[in-house]
């Protein structure tokens, strides 16, 4: 009787491998399940750098932390309007009012202020006043920058007040019989870089089309333009330590070389 119980027991070879993959099947299916899981989450958080917004915002992490912008000494300042001052300089605090300044375009805030007039807010402007820097913290604003500035600023609010003009230009010695003789060295040691190739517009010498219109200025102006500087000619053509004689000497030069008379 034992014999045959263990005949009844005694598994085949085939059920021994189905039992053996049927107990790897549900482990193996489970690790794939999980591995399947967690390439989905890892998907989900791949960053997006296809769209324009994601563009936008790598530009913006990468961007340099500060420009180098090349200023010629010698060129003139030009002062800007009240306008632009505003836009640069006191927006950051008036235009949502921080630190207690008032704010652009808001009556109630300059309704008190106003009436002190327009020195006693160009002098606060200009020294500082309260929580409020020197010139807005700007210390290279011109007084004049400054009262552009002031009277933008307190205009919007119902201001009536006037900004201050451009100053006139200081009237230019002219220097007395230039030598276009001597002129023509000047010339080929300051100015033949820019004005023999016309470079940056420069009237080329000898160039009579060029120069037409520039000689009915006369010489008076031109000489104004090359000691002061005009459009991309930096004053005395980027020769600072060029003497006013020379300098009037090397006009007079090209004045004459290009068909024109002193």
């Amino acid at each position: 009787m034992a014999d045959s119980h263990a005949k009844m027991t005694q598994a085949t070879p085939q059920e021994v491998i189905i039992s053996l993959v049927a107990g790897l099947l549900a482990p193996l299916l489970a690790i794939f399940l999980i591995v399947q899981l967690i390439l989905g989450i890892q998907g989900s958080h791949i960053a997006d750098n296809s769209s324009e917004a994601a563009q936008k915002a790598t530009l913006e992490r990468i961007k340099p932390f500060a420009t180098l912008a090349a200023v010629d000494a010698n060129a003139p300042r030009v002062e800007r309007s009240g306008q632009e001052i505003y836009t640069a300089v006191c927006s950051s605090c008036h235009d949502s009012g921080a630190l207690g300044a008032p704010k652009f375009n808001n009556k109630g805030d300059w309704a008190g202020r106003l009436g002190k007039g327009f020195d006693t807010l160009l002098a606060h402007a200009i020294n500082g006043f309260n929580q409020m820097p020197a010139r807005g913290g700007d210390a290279d604003l011109s007084d004049v920058e400054v009262a552009r500035a002031v009277a933008h600023l307190a205009n919007s609010a119902g201001g009536s007040f006037k900004a201050p003009e451009a100053a006139a230009p200081a009237a230019v010695a002219v220097a007395a019989k230039p030598d276009p003789a001597k002129g023509a060295a000047i010339y080929e040691a300051n100015c033949v870089a820019c004005h023999g190739a016309g470079v940056a517009g420069a009237p080329k010498l000898g160039d009579k089309a060029g120069w037409s219109a520039r000689l009915d200025k006369g010489y008076d102006t031109l000489y104004a333009s090359a000691l002061n500087g005009i459009g991309s000619m930096p004053a005395k053509g980027g020769s600072a330590d060029l003497s006013e004689a020379d300098l009037a000497n090397a006009v007079a030069y090209m004045i004459k070389e290009s068909g024109g008379k002193l």
